[in-house]
């Protein structure tokens, strides 16, 4: 499955290039991953959503990860959760993408969120993997690593970063460790601290009641990274009567592409073949 080849493309915007890779044809999809990580994520996904002959499937990197650009001329804003979604906006606007699902993985799947709220009309489908709606639900490491006194005092010390994701990837597959310490090393000191302090600070348990696209929730039950609560906020908070999708993935953590991805597949290709209606399980 990854021998097949993905395009490599970037746009040029106010806060620097936006890589992203595609594949396929049809119509458009939109993959966006989460902190210290890139569009790598999601290649397998890609391949098999682009194998339907239904979609063409686009996989972006956030400023500040992967092969976009690492600095901005307003780096505070660039690297938080609303000029994430104006990223995104700029990106489908560019490609003269009018609608879209769109799927996002922990840090990803919040600003998926915000997209959602912020242009309802843009948004067709969202899923959300691993993603928290509340940001005290992160790793307390994690929130820790938003601060910038304590993020310069781990950029500082290399081997400080690399024993804390040593500890909090201990129980992962060695596909996950060598993915997340190949990406964290692809990021900046600013990107690091200022998005996840910012996504530290989110909470939208309010603004679920607003959202108008149907959405699926996949979460890891043994995710230590993102607290598996945040699909019974998702079930409890969101209105629309389009119908609420929440799956609890039995054997995953925070990646359950990886870690289950057979039925990680067939949960995400069944949410975008069929309209669930009024459906509110939770599984």
């Amino acid at each position: 499955m990854g021998s097949i080849e993905v395009s490599v493309s970037s746009i040029v915007t106010e806060q620097g290039i936006l890589h992203y890779e595609s594949i396929g044809r049809g119509q458009p999809i939109i993959l966006l991953h989460g902190w210290i990580n890139s569009w790598d994520v999601w290649r397998n996904l890609m391949i098999t959503l682009s194998q339907t002959g239904q979609y063409r499937v686009y996989a972006l990197d956030f400023w500040g990860f992967g092969e976009s650009a690492k600095r901005s001329k307003e780096t505070t804003g660039a690297f938080h959760m609303a000029g994430y979604v104006e990223m995104v906006h700029q990106f489908m606007d560019t490609l003269g993408i009018q609608q879209a699902p769109i799927f996002g993985h922990s840090m990803g799947g919040t600003v998926t969120l915000q997209m959602a709220l912020s242009y309802p009309e843009r948004v067709t489908k969202v899923a959300v993997v691993g993603s928290p709606v509340l940001g005290t639900s992160l790793n307390p490491v994690l929130r820790l690593a938003g601060y910038g006194s304590i993020a310069k005092l781990i950029w500082r010390y290399p081997f400080m970063l690399h024993s804390i994701m040593r500890i909090l990837l201990a129980r992962d597959s060695k596909q996950v460790r060598h993915m997340i310490f190949r990406d964290v090393q692809r990021t900046t000191l600013e990107s690091f601290f200022r998005s996840i302090g910012n996504l530290r600070d989110t909470d939208l348990r309010e603004e679920l009641a607003e959202l108008e696209s149907e959405i699926l929730g996949i979460y890891g039950v043994h995710d230590n990274i993102v607290s598996p609560t945040n699909a019974q906020l998702i079930q409890d908070g969101v209105k629309v009567t389009q119908g609420v999708r929440v799956t609890m993935m039995k054997h995953s953590r925070h990646f359950p592409m990886l870690d289950e991805p057979e039925l990680f597949m067939k949960t995400l290709t069944d949410f975008l073949d069929n309209d669930h209606g009024n459906d509110r399980r939770l599984q």
